[in-house]
């Protein structure tokens, strides 16, 4: 019996405590989720796209003179290598259920932000919305109770990221607020300038700084609302937000009993 619960255990990123915190606050963060040398080999690669795009030198800082540059869709090996950890595997296994994920072949978009007191224009709350994104405004995109397009919202943490250095801000239990008002909206749920509006109800929330050292992931419930920052550090901050893709339409079920925490998350918002 001992054995049988031993390699049960193994195959557990998260323990119960970790998984109830999921469910109330949204978020769960997991430290050494990848090796510190992937990030470092991937800040090379982010470099040279920087020089190439940004004039951006990493060993002069009078090059940094814009607080963001995004960069985007990177699939190569130390990418691919840090997103797909038998950690963060097994983390999604719990959290999203066995074989309702796709295995991420993109690390997605990178907004670079570094030390700058100008604005960068994206400090906005919202919540990363997942469907009919190929319509021109962004405002149009759309995102349903059911969560169709996401299984769930990743910050990936390819620097050290401190609480001077644009860590994201994170409405604790947002989640919750979110899906209520998605609910009443059905399958074909409300656009990002329809959501809007509501973010103000999360105002009351604990706000959470998405911390940590290189090699920590941020694993979040696709309704959670956050925030950029600016950067009042001394080091740009490399982070990357993939989307969790799910395998099947809906990877929120409201049928029968909830089986998974993001599921669970949702009844709770329901009541």
């Amino acid at each position: 019996m001992s054995g049988t619960r031993s390699r049960q255990d193994s195959s557990r990123s998260l323990n119960d405590e970790k998984l109830e915190r999921f469910i109330q606050d949204g978020f769960v963060k997991i430290e050494n989720a990848f090796p510190r040398h992937l990030a470092e080999e991937a800040r090379e690669i982010l470099w040279q796209d920087l020089r190439k795009q940004g004039g951006c030198d990493p060993d002069d800082r009078a090059s940094w003179i814009r607080p963001v540059i995004r960069l985007g869709m990177y699939s190569q090996r130390p990418f691919i290598a840090a997103a797909n950890t038998p950690v963060l595997h097994a983390a999604f296994d719990q959290l999203v259920g066995v074989g309702s994920w796709e295995a991420c072949r993109s690390m997605g978009t990178f907004p670079v932000r570094f030390p700058s007191a100008d604005d960068p224009g994206d400090v906005g709350w919202h919540v990363d919305v997942s469907f009919d994104c190929h319509l021109p405004n962004f405002l149009d995109w759309r995102a349903n109770i059911y969560s169709k397009g996401r299984a769930l919202l990743m910050l990936f943490l390819f620097s050290d990221v401190g609480e001077n250095d644009a860590p994201t801000r994170i409405r604790a239990g947002s989640h919750l607020d979110v899906a209520r008002v998605l609910a009443p909206a059905g399958e074909a749920g409300l656009t990002l300038g329809e959501l809007v509006p509501h973010f103000a109800k999360s105002k009351r929330r604990p706000e959470v700084l998405a911390t940590g050292s290189a090699g920590t992931v941020y694993l979040c419930h696709p309704f959670l609302v956050h925030s950029a920052q600016l950067h009042s550090g001394s080091e740009p901050r490399f982070m990357a937000q993939p989307p969790l893709l799910p395998r099947c339409e809906r990877p929120i079920g409201l049928g029968g009993d909830p089986v998974t925490p993001i599921e669970q998350a949702v009844r709770l918002a329901l009541g």
